[in-house]
């Protein structure tokens, strides 16, 4: 399994498939698909039965997962795409962009 380069909270660029060029935040990552959830982008429509949380059913729009390569992290600086180096501190490990050689937190 690989090292993914998107994590949550990050904010990133859609750069295939319908919502390409829309920009949203990271909510949840998929490790063992390589894909993530990201706010607003690629939703779809859900039927749910009635229930607690929603006592009319029907249907629900939401997120659905997009591969990560779909996906490319905005550069704090620029607010462009960027792709993303790693470097040590020590024992730390910190993520910079490629772009801007800015640190990405």
């Amino acid at each position: 399994m690989s090292k993914l380069h998107i994590k949550k909270n990050d904010t990133v660029i859609v750069l295939a498939g319908a919502d390409k060029g829309k920009s949203g935040k990271v909510l949840k990552v998929i490790v063992d698909d390589n894909r993530a959830i990201v706010e607003g982008i690629n939703m779809v429509s859900k039927s749910t039965k009635p229930s607690a949380k929603f006592p009319q059913g029907g249907i629900v729009k939401q997120e659905a997962p997009i591969h990560i390569s779909n996906l490319s992290l905005i550069d704090p600086k620029s607010g462009k795409p960027t792709r993303v180096a790693t470097k040590r501190d020590g024992k730390n490990v910190i993520r910079v962009s490629k772009k801007s050689g800015e640190e990405i937190k």
